[in-house]
Parts: C-alpha cells; structure tokens; sequence
C-alpha cells in the first residue's frame, strides 16, 4: 500500500473501533449500554492495536498527525510525505466515523440526548476549563508519544505483536489521563469525526461544539512536539 492508503486504512480502522466501543456505551438500547470508562478505553486500545499492524509495514503507522510532526522534527521523515500521512490521517477518520454512523444508525435514532450523540464522534472535557483542559491534552500527548518513541522499531520483531505496546500504551493512558477530556491525543481522532458529525443527517444531534474543537487539536500537536524535542535532547 501507498503511504496514504496506509495510513487512510489503518485510521478508517482505529476510529471505527474506537469510536465504535464508545457508540456502545453511550447509545441507548446497545448490548453495552453504560458499561463504563474502562470498556471505552479497552476498545480504543484494540482499535489502535489493529490499526498498527494494519498499516505498519506500508507506512509506519503512525496513524495521528502528533507522530508524524514528532517524526519530522527527528528527520526520520521528509516533508515531501507529510501531506500523505495527513490526508490518509483526515479522511481516514470520517471514514472510521461513516462506519460507525451506519452501524448504530437505528440507536442513534433512539437517543435523544444530543451530549452523548456527539460523544460518539468527539471529545469533550469533564469540566469545561479551556486551558486546564488545553493542558491534560498536551501532557497526555506528551507521555504517549515520549513513549513511542522509545518503542519504534524494536530489536527483535513479533510479528503483529510489534503493535502490542502501542496497544497497551494508549490503554494506560486513557485509564490514567483520559478523565478530565476523554484523551483525544491525535487531533484526527477528534477532527474527523466532528466533521462527520456536522455534516451526517443524525437526529438530535445538536452542535458540534467547533469552540473547544481547537483543544483537541492544537494540544496533541504541542505535546507530540514537546516529547519530539525533549527525545532528540537525551539521545
């Protein structure tokens, strides 16, 4: 596969299942209506454990754009590359987002709480507080990409189990970190599917909330540069 077809792949993948688990959770009338935080946070890290070995071999996986800055800032990529991861990136997640969509297309119907439709696409913070928020982002950020750093390209290769700690790392931080803003830590996660959810006949849907949009976004970019940056220093 291509850099974008990767990349594309691999997202469309982690957002269905990702955001597919959260559909579960907070949708009424599903199977795992209100089973909680630590589902949620299980099945994004599966989603990102598929999505890695999905597209590993093609592209490197990186799947969100906080990796790919981080990765140019190291010149382990060029800039003629980046548009590629980004786009695949982007129009990976709305895909992801249109699959989830068309699956609980009848539950969305049978939800009228407009918070918990737009869940399901994006994040949105326990206590609204721009800045402190803006913060739990950024060291969320920081930590995981900070860590996968030190986890790229290991010494002895296992296969598809190459993504296991990837898998296990996003786990850890979403249990950890994930209370206060629900842990995007990859501006596509939220960007994408807030675009899907704009746009998407959805029935009380409500606002897409574009004001704290910029959170999500901005906040995983600075904390994936920040880890980029302490990363080159100790090695």
């Amino acid at each position: 596969m291509s850099i974008f077809v990767s990349e594309f792949v691999g997202t469309a993948i982690l957002l269905a299942l990702g955001n597919g688990v959260v559909a579960n959770v907070v949708l009424n009338k599903t199977k795992g209506h209100n089973s909680g935080w630590i589902v949620i946070s299980f099945g994004w890290a599966i989603g990102v454990f598929v999505g890695v070995f999905v597209s590993a071999k093609s592209s490197g996986a990186h799947l969100n754009p906080a990796v790919t800055i981080a990765l140019l800032y190291l010149n382990k990529i060029g800039w003629n590359v980046v548009p590629q991861y980004l786009a695949g990136q982007l129009l990976g997640a709305m895909a992801g987002s249109v699959i989830v969509w068309l699956s609980y297309l009848q539950h969305f119907t049978a939800t009228d709480n407009a918070e918990s439709v737009l869940a399901v696409f994006a994040t949105s913070p326990a206590i609204k507080s721009s800045g402190h928020n803006f913060l739990t982002e950024f060291l969320a950020t920081f930590v995981f990409i900070l860590s996968i750093l030190y986890i790229i390209a290991p010494s002895v290769s296992l296969g598809s189990l190459n993504a296991l700690p990837v898998a296990l790392l996003v786990l850890g931080i979403g249990l950890s970190f994930g209370g206060p803003t629900g842990y995007a830590i990859n501006p596509v996660r939220d960007l994408g599917p807030r675009i899907m959810h704009q746009v998407l006949p959805i029935p009380n849907k409500g606002t897409s909330n574009w004001k704290y949009a910029i959170v999500p976004i901005f906040g995983p970019l600075a904390g994936g540069l920040l880890a980029a940056i302490l990363f080159n220093y100790l090695n």
